[in-house]
């Protein structure tokens, strides 16, 4: 069978067709290579323009620290050039500071040159004195431009005003005599006392000038380094494309061939190459070893989907059904196989998700029927969701064949271990009474008589007993159901087993217990029989210990625990089967019939001791016993 594959057709070197690279053009997003030159574009965009932007804040702020720094020094120059103050300047003034037009005058002339001087060497800067005995503005240069603020006092408000009553140096930034400016303000001190102050301006025009010169700088940097990230990411973009298609090629390939690989690559998409091709080989490699492991279990396995089609078969199961793989896959199993019951069991998995373990179904090939364990369950994919059902079927024929042999073979064994037990148990009785009469025959005397005849009664007597026993054991009655008072009946039976011994047997009751239902004189016999073996097995002093609780799932417990002997490991396993002592006189049956009065009863017993250290023996009865006419239908 041969495809047409377009992934081989482009390794092979046919170009791509004209209608996808228009489909290409006229959806630029669609295709990994433009989408990852999108993407790039804007991870390196946006650091460019936040730096760009923080370059330009950043040099905003360190321009206008440099002017406040440079104006402080210029206001520092002047200060320190006023030397001792304004009064040396105004020696020979008529009327001294009293005359108030003409010390201006006066400051002025000497003043403005040094104004006009330190103006002149540094363009855009304005420069003054203001004195505060005269209220007046003395000099600002350059003075070919601000001699006509000569003689002006400043506003109530105006910065200078607050510099001299704080005697702190200021910069402000405003509207001013210049215009708007950033003005350096430093107060005159002499003597203690402030004179004045003086100032250095600049224009915020000149500022912002300097400042978008910076801007235009940095946005030409930012739009440089666009540029080169942009020929870089397409370069690389182009390159990473041209290889992402190489994969994405081979995995087109591998959906129809798993031997295909994807020829190698660079850098890190050689190793993503060499893991889809590790992750290739080891699939199929899976699916050949499940393929074999399929084809060589011996049980019948069949796969379907969540529809009931057939998806996989093994040679078992097709064997088993009497068909071919070409036959059975593809088809619902529903309609393959309705002449046997064993989908019921898949199918009811595959409808309600239910697993269902060792049903018993018939399967008829031919004149024969064969006896098939069914096992269904639920398939899922790697994320858990449900995609079909597998059905495991087990030819359990022989094997019950088998176990039928077992078990005659098991009631033979028993049959011959009882029949021994009972010509064990009844010799001795007889071997006495034979010998008494041997011995009574040639007696004449009536006193041997009345000696030995109640030995011989006796002896008969133990064969009755024997006999009854053996005959309740093999012909047990059903159990009489009634209500019973566990722990008074507990308490009763406690009573009459310390009448036969002088042992210490304590009752522990839980609180609250429940009434159950069974055989009142049954279950007495049974604790009864459960008591007299405990303290038969205690040492000189020991003591036994009756409890009854309620358990979960409406359960009684019934616990006897004793601190004799033990049992033997050996034997623990026999402590149940008829005819089974290691006490000289007993015959074996007791603990044989509490078996069978818990079993009657629907309970459970089982038995835990230890050597030297006691016995506990704990009997489990339902609150709710079933009755003997109740009978219960066989699941479907």
């Amino acid at each position: 069978m041969t495809t047409t594959d377009p992934a081989h057709a482009r390794r092979a070197g046919n170009p791509r067709p004209r209608h996808h690279r228009v489909q290409e053009f006229l959806q630029p997003f669609h295709t990994l290579r433009n989408r990852l030159i999108a993407t790039s574009l804007v991870v390196v965009a946006l650091p460019i323009a936040g730096v760009a932007i923080a370059l330009v804040y950043q040099e905003r702020g360190a321009v206008l620290v440099e002017k406040e720094k440079k104006l402080y020094a210029i206001t520092r120059i002047l200060d320190s050039e006023l030397g001792p103050g304004f009064d040396a300047y105004l020696a020979g003034v008529p009327g001294g500071w009293d005359n108030r037009e003409a010390a201006i005058r006066r400051l002025s002339e000497r003043l403005t040159p040094l104004t006009d001087r330190v103006a002149a060497a540094e363009p855009g800067i304005g420069v003054g004195y203001y004195v505060r005995r005269l209220d007046a503005i003395v000099t600002y240069g350059p003075s070919r431009d601000y001699a006509y603020t000569i003689g002006r006092s400043i506003p109530a408000d105006h910065p200078g005003r607050e510099v001299m009553a704080l005697n702190q140096p200021r910069v402000t930034e405003g509207s001013l005599v210049r215009g708007s400016i950033l003005n350096a303000m430093r107060p005159i001190e002499r003597k203690g006392q402030v004179i004045g102050y003086v100032w250095a301006n600049e224009t915020t025009e000149a500022i912002g000038l300097q400042q978008r010169l910076t801007y235009l700088a940095a946005v030409a940097t930012a739009l440089f380094g666009f540029g080169v990230a942009f020929v870089l990411v397409w370069v690389m973009s182009h390159r990473l494309a041209r290889e992402v298609d190489v994969v994405v090629d081979g995995l087109e390939a591998m959906e129809t061939d798993l031997r295909y690989r994807i020829p190698p690559l660079r850098d890190e998409l050689g190793v993503v190459v060499d893991a889809i091709n590790g992750m290739a080989k080891a699939l199929l490699d899976a699916r050949s070893l499940t393929e074999n492991i399929l084809s060589s279990v011996a049980d019948g396995i069949v796969a379907v989907d969540h529809r009931g089609v057939v998806t996989a078969i093994n040679p078992a199961a097709q064997k088993l059904y009497e068909v071919t793989a070409e036959q059975a896959l593809g088809r619902p199993y529903r309609d393959l196989f309705t002449s046997n019951r064993t989908h019921s069991a898949l199918l009811d998995t595959l409808d309600s998700g239910r697993t269902n373990v060792g049903v018993a179904v018939e399967l008829t090939r031919g004149e024969h029927t064969f006896k098939v364990d069914a096992s269904a369950s639920v398939l899922r994919d790697g994320d858990g969701r449900p995609i079909g059902a597998v059905v495991v079927l087990k030819d359990v024929s022989e094997r019950d064949r088998l176990m039928v042999q077992v078990m005659r073979a098991d009631r033979l064994a028993a049959l011959g271990e009882l029949t021994a037990g009972i010509a064990h148990e009844i010799r001795n009785p007889l071997t006495s009474i034979r010998g008494f009469l041997q011995y009574l025959q040639d007696c004449e005397s009536i006193e041997e008589w009345r000696h030995y005849g109640p030995l011989i009664i006796r002896e008969v007597d133990s064969l009755n007993h024997i006999v009854g026993e053996l005959l309740a054991f093999g012909r047990p009655r059903p159990p009489q159901i009634d209500s019973i008072d566990i722990g008074e009946l507990v308490r009763e039976t406690a009573f009459l087993a310390r009448g036969r011994s002088d042992a210490q047997v304590a009752v522990k009751l839980e609180p609250g217990l429940p009434g159950i239902e069974g055989d009142r004189e049954a279950l007495k016999q049974a604790i009864l029989n459960l008591l007299i073996n405990a303290i038969q097995a205690l040492p000189q002093g020991g003591h036994v210990e009756i409890a009854v609780a309620a358990v979960d799932a409406g359960l009684v417990s019934i616990a006897v625990c004793d601190d004799g002997v033990g049992i033997s490991p050996e034997n623990l396993a026999k402590v149940f089967d008829p005819f089974f002592s290691t006490k000289a006189s007993g015959t074996g049956l007791g603990l044989a019939m509490v078996h069978r009065i818990v079993d009657a009863h629907a309970g459970t017993i089982s038995i835990d001791s230890h050597i030297g250290e006691g016995t506990t023996v704990e009997i489990r009865l339902p609150i709710r016993c079933p009755r003997p006419d109740q009978t219960s239908d066989p699941a479907p």
